[in-house]
């Protein structure tokens, strides 16, 4: 015990390791903030610049980047609307109501508590479950995985502000505008019309960025003139009373985001958007409805995505596999430094496992730090009149998305996804399920056809598969309640069951 104690500490008693924590979360908050700009890329720059470096200090320095780049998207998701990542649009559904009311600070504050005792609960899961979880990930198959983008999919109906025709259409045009580029199992063009330039895909930040940021300054010409709103700073840091009130939501969305993290290829975007959902159906009597500026509807994404960092650790530091594709960087990095993750890490260099519990420890103290100052010069952004910040959205957004491959390409269909947003935004579609469609569509494609291949093209095998393993009958019988329940057969049911009770 003493030992792990030792190791863990190793990142708490190095002033110059400590610094290096800092400096990466203090970064990664701000680099998170910048629509484009991901933490995945954050993560990739930084091996090339430490390769050289010590493996500690790497280590520190990426850890800090992480948390600070996850927690950096709910930033301008809510005070301009524009997620800095899929794991923030949940975010956004209830942070830019409420900085529209001028609450930006409070949701600020409380995002930012959430987010580390969600940061707590992953990296306590990391430190005394790494072995159990990881054993648990292993079981998933790829129908498993199927489901689960299925599940993901349906949450379309939850994000449409209740109006499942239109979510599902939104989240149709998302998964349409996925498949376009080369096959991944074939090498065959999809949806190319024969230009080579569509080849690589359309890039889903640039989708993003378009229907998000680029949506919301063509919708907010039509208020130009309308005065900006005026920020209340006067409360930041949230009332212990609000605290203890979601104490037990934000543990069950970390718990989410933790076992979500765990399962290779997902990531916070998955489990911010399961634990939305589960907020929304579990909250009884809420302040406001979700979509409104729900508090709960704000805490529990940001618990959930970032017990999903410490979640993402464990199939990495365990197995060898990656969590999510910041975690996929990391263990390129560990290659670089002549490690090798998977069983025999545990074994071989136990204190490398305890530095990055103490550093990715050290950085959730920090974020709570940084995250809690600088909110006041932040919510100038809401504050500029809106002939100056709408401008400032268009640019942000443009650079945001040349910053992905350098290519204007990208900008001109950020341009068009702009556009296409404004008139869904018109006609009362929400943008949030086209993001998510792209998101999942390709992992719903690639996991359905391994699926198909595994069953040798047998539909009866397919269907049994689904019905005959414990995970898959769990997760199949949650995807067929979820479809219950937008149809008008689920009030009929729940009034049956309710006379039978009485």
């Amino acid at each position: 015990m003493l030992e792990i104690l030792g190791f863990f500490s190793i990142a708490w008693t190095d002033p110059w390791l400590i610094f290096l924590v800092a400096t990466g979360t203090f970064t990664g908050i701000y680099i998170g903030a910048i629509p484009g700009l991901s933490v995945t890329m954050a993560t990739s720059i930084l091996i090339s610049f430490t390769f050289k470096w010590d493996v500690n200090e790497a280590l520190a320095l990426i850890s800090g980047v992480f948390f600070g780049g996850v927690y950096g998207g709910s930033r301008t998701a809510i005070l301009l609307n524009i997620p800095g990542a899929p794991s923030a649009i949940a975010t956004a559904i209830e942070g830019y109501p409420l900085a529209k009311r001028g609450e930006a600070g409070e949701a600020i504050g409380l995002t930012t508590v959430m987010s580390v005792f969600g940061g707590f609960v992953g990296i306590l899961a990391l430190a005394l479950f790494a072995p159990i979880i990881s054993e648990f990930a292993l079981k998933f198959q790829s129908r498993d995985y199927l489901l689960l983008g299925c599940i993901g999919i349906l949450l379309i109906g939850t994000l449409s502000g209740g109006s499942f025709a239109k979510g599902a259409f939104a989240g149709g045009l998302g998964i349409l505008i996925g498949m376009v580029g080369l096959d991944p199992m074939t090498a065959e063009g999809r949806f190319t019309f024969g230009s080579i330039h569509l080849l690589g895909g359309i890039p889903y930040v640039a989708a993003m960025i378009g229907f998000f940021g680029v949506a919301e300054a063509l919708v907010q010409l039509n208020t130009l003139n309308t005065p900006a709103i005026k920020q209340k700073i006067d409360r930041i840091i949230p009332k212990f009373s609000d605290v203890k009130k979601y104490f037990w939501l934000a543990m069950r969305a970390s718990g989410i985001g933790t076992i979500i993290g765990a399962l290779p290829g997902t990531g916070g975007d998955i489990a911010a958007l399961l634990a939305y959902d589960d907020a929304k159906r579990t909250t009884k009597d809420p302040e406001r409805p979700f979509g409104t500026g729900n508090r709960e509807g704000l805490v529990a994404p940001e618990a959930a995505n970032n017990a999903a960092v410490g979640g993402a650790h464990i199939p990495m530091l365990t197995l060898g596999i990656p969590g999510d594709a910041v975690t996929a960087v990391i263990i390129g990095a560990l290659f670089i430094h002549g490690l090798k993750p998977g069983p025999l890490l545990l074994v071989e260099t136990p204190h490398l496992f305890w530095f990055i519990v103490g550093t990715l420890t050290l950085a959730n103290i920090f974020l709570l730090v940084f995250g809690l100052t600088g909110i006041k010069l932040f919510t100038k952004i809401v504050e500029c009149p809106k002939a100056v910040l709408i401008p400032l959205i268009v640019v942000l957004s443009a650079v945001g998305t040349y910053a992905i491959q350098n290519n204007p390409v990208d900008v001109y269909w950020m341009l068009l996804f702009g556009v296409v947003g404004y008139f869904m935004k018109t006609y009362g579609f929400e943008v949030g399920p086209v993001i998510l469609g792209v998101i999942l569509g390709p992992m719903m494609d690639s996991n359905y056809r391994r699926t198909m291949l595994r069953s040798r093209g047998d539909f009866g095998d397919f269907i049994w598969g689904f019905l005959s393993n414990p995970i898959s009958l769990v997760l199949t019988t949650a995807l067929v309640l979820m479809v219950l329940s937008q149809t008008p057969v689920w009030p009929y049911l729940r009034k049956r069951l309710s006379f039978r009770k009485g």
